[in-house]
């Protein structure tokens, strides 16, 4: 360059200093950015999966059929009729008027269609003291639950003139609407909350206000930007709600976590002496690396989840995708440029009682000092301990068994509706989620379709797979057919799984499959659940692989060491098996369960195990590359490798022990909610980010990087061609001769 100085190494680097000389263009450009994504995220609406979309398999293609013929299937409501003692029965004429005033009742508002009788539809039980009056809601099913409100007290007051009976509605609409009314407040007090106990935390680790608020900021605006962009995106890959709330979770821990890194090390450096200027470039050069390196860490976790085929993990891998790459963007643009703007002002606000603590003049934390000198002189002890201890911890894991959870294991009994339908399985065995097959053929009505169909009904019920009733319902104009199917084992997933086997695998083949001409997918929630499973244990070695080995490759090329690489991996590997073990003896096992209210849940749900290594394997990586980085650093500026393990790991200790805090504390809250598969994606997150910002960053990692001494930089001669995203990030590379720090001396890396 003309002014003698040489062009700075790296695009963190590069980013911070522009930022830095540019600040009021950088924070213009990212609040000019947030906006323009919000506008056009509101413009464009957002696209949600279709139900046809939501799975593979037969459940995909009966959704299709159902889709394409135009068939908008109601949302259907069952009203259980039961005698409250074995003495009065479904004939009695008690039972009947009771039957009678239900279906005037319900009739009454206005608001249902198709309302049937027990006596015509056959639906009693074999004890003769339940009945069942079904009926469908009017209009759209997917606001049933916004309609359903008059139906139900209808109802009650039925029941209010029947004390000897219980009549109580259970449906999509009924169920909508109740876990509506009982969750979705919880769900947005967890969501709302995370940002104040964020920033409570934060005030601590800072002490001082404004400090506490950029990361905050910068995450909201992070996820408020992310929001915009996912509604244009979602025309191309739709998204889930279930989307936006994981979004939320990770851009806030990412997002908090890089400002942390970032402001942490410019405070650092200026505490050692160092001129603000000066103190911002080393930032940027050392955080600001390392936070890429994270970001597209994560970013290439997250998108294992495209790999799994199912439009769920689709919508929460690249909405997650998308936050993590917005937060690492603003971490190495504004940031730098609001750090600059405030310079000592970023102290404002002190806290008085919250007096920031000196460490050791290097920034040392005392309590990881002790731990790491007890630690590097017995690494092999370390080793085995530590790593006996989370394998102890993981070994649950090997048993561990995945279902998707049925109503009454979700939300136990805190909710009367689960009684409700416990009760109806009970007295009528799949009933309250049959398998429904959508039979389509050229022509419904052509007499070999209706034996088909007549002998399939018969076959069901004769190979135990039902009790019956089993109900066909013909859409002439469209030429299907949909045959409910109670399935024997109801609400057991494991025995109603089995009768759907026997449906698709030996029923259907003998009788429909029998027609040329003629499909005849399996739905319902057993069918749905079955696929759910089947397509996710298809995908789950793409997803590790692919994951595990893009991990790695960015590792080998961004510290350009074959061990430090290959240790990455293991020792993330090690953080998430610890995580499932933990799942596993807790929500599987029992042990401890009621600590949380997980008791009775006995299965882990099927989505979470490839969840849950996704997001970890990503998180962890956080913590990972900013204390390895920090380890290089020193040993670039000539120390030892294990004395610049020491200091690493000391120096990082404080921003690590906040970050993971923050995290910790984030995904606890979502471990209190109701819904126990909310409690165990909580519950594995928050354990998983405490044994990895403990056990493993605070004893294993220095410990193995003891153990290999000088083996940790090796790089064999045949792998010196890959490209070097190394950087020079020693504060004396970045800040040129020390004697000349507070001259503002050209950056020389």
């Amino acid at each position: 360059m003309g002014n003698g100085e040489a062009r700075v190494r790296g695009l963190a680097a590069r980013a911070g200093g522009w930022s830095a000389r540019h600040r009021w263009a950088a924070v213009g450009i990212w609040v000019l950015f947030v906006v323009l994504a919000m506008g056009l995220g509101s413009a464009a609406g957002r696209v949600d999966v279709k139900d046809s979309d939501q799975l593979k398999g037969e459940t995909h293609t009966a959704a299709t059929i159902i889709e394409d013929a135009g068939i908008d299937e109601p949302a259907g409501e069952t009203v259980l009729i039961q005698a409250r003692s074995s003495g009065l029965k479904a004939t009695d004429a008690e039972f009947r008027d009771a039957v009678t005033a239900v279906i005037r009742a319900v009739e009454g508002t206005g608001r249902v269609t198709h309302v049937t009788s027990p006596y015509d539809t056959k639906t009693i039980s074999k004890d003769g003291r339940s009945a069942l009056v079904q009926f469908d809601m009017r209009g759209e099913p997917d606001t049933a639950g916004e309609r359903v409100e008059p139906v139900l007290k209808a109802v009650e007051g039925v029941q209010k003139d029947h004390a000897s009976l219980r009549i109580e509605e259970i449906g999509s609409a009924s169920m909508m609407k109740t876990f509506a009314d009982a969750f979705g407040d919880d769900f947005k007090k967890a969501e709302y909350s995370a940002v104040p106990v964020a920033f409570g935390i934060l005030l601590i680790a800072f002490g001082a206000l404004v400090a506490a608020l950029l990361p905050v900021a910068l995450a909201i605006t992070a996820i408020m930007a992310t929001m915009g962009l996912m509604g244009v995106v979602s025309h191309v890959v739709p998204m889930t709600d279930a989307a936006n709330s994981v979004m939320l979770l990770v851009g806030l821990a990412v997002g908090v976590d890089y400002c942390l890194f970032y402001l942490r090390r410019e405070r650092e450096e200026r505490e050692a002496g160092r001129d603000a200027q000066t103190a911002l470039r080393i930032a940027a050069a050392t955080s600001g690396r390392a936070i890429v390196v994270s970001g597209v860490t994560v970013c290439v976790a997250m998108a294992g989840m495209l790999f799994t085929g199912l439009a769920e993990f689709e919508a929460m891998g690249l909405a997650s995708l998308v936050v993590v790459a917005v937060a690492m963007v603003g971490s190495v643009t504004v940031l730098p440029a609001l750090l600059s703007l405030l310079g000592e002002r970023v102290e404002k606000g002190r806290i008085p009682f919250l007096r920031r603590r000196k460490q050791g003049g290097n920034g040392e934390s005392r309590f990881w000092t002790a731990v790491l000198r007890r630690v590097l002189a017995k690494p092999v002890v370390s080793v085995v301990v530590a790593a006996g201890a989370l394998l102890a911890v993981a070994a649950p894991a090997v048993g561990m068994k995945t279902q998707n959870l049925t109503l009454d294991q979700e939300f136990g009994d805190s909710l009367p509706i689960v009684q409700t339908y416990n009760r109806l399985n009970e007295a009528f065995p799949g009933g309250s989620d049959p398998a429904q097959v959508i039979v389509k053929a050229d022509d419904i009505n052509a007499p070999e379709v209706r034996s088909a169909l007549a002998d399939f009904r018969e076959r069901a019920v004769s190979s135990g797979a039902s009790r019956g009733p089993v109900e066909i319902e013909l859409h002439d104009a469209q030429n299907l057919a949909v045959v409910s199917v109670p399935l024997v084992g109801g609400s057991d997933l494991d025995k109603a799984g089995a009768s759907l086997d026997k449906l698709r695998d030996d029923v259907r083949p003998a009788t429909l499959g029998e027609v040329d001409g003629v499909e005849a997918p399996i739905t319902g929630q057993v069918a749905g659940s079955k696929d759910f499973n089947d397509q996710l244990a298809g995908a789950v070695v793409p997803v590790f692989a692919f994951v595990v080995v893009f991990a790695f490759a960015l590792m080998l090329l961004s510290f350009r060491s074959l061990t430090i690489a290959a240790t990455s991996i293991v020792l993330n590997l090690l953080s998430v098996g610890a995580a499932y073990g933990i799942l596993v003896a807790v929500f599987q096992h029992g042990w401890g369960a009621s600590l949380v209210g997980a008791e009775g849940v006995g299965a882990i749900i099927t989505w979470l195990p490839l969840f849950l290594f996704v997001i970890l394997f990503g998180l962890s990586m956080d913590y990972h590359v900013f204390v390895v980085s920090r380890i290089r650093e020193a040993r670039l500026r000539g120390l030892d490798t294990e004395d610049a393990i020491r200091h690493g790991v000391v120096t990082t200790a404080g921003v690590v022990t906040s970050a993971a805090v923050i995290m910790v504390a984030v995904f606890a809250i979502f471990g209190t909610l109701s819904m126990q598969s909310m409690k165990q994606m909580g519950v594995g997150l928050a354990a998983a980010v405490l044994i990895d910002a403990t056990i493993i960053r605070g004893v294993l990692l220095p410990a193995v990087m003891a153990l290999l001494g000088e083996r940790n930089w090796y790089l064999p001669k045949w792998l010196h061609r890959l490209p070097d995203l190394t950087h020079d990030e020693t504060p004396q590379a970045v800040a040129g001769p020390a004697a000349r720090d507070d001259e503002g001396e050209p950056v020389r890396v």
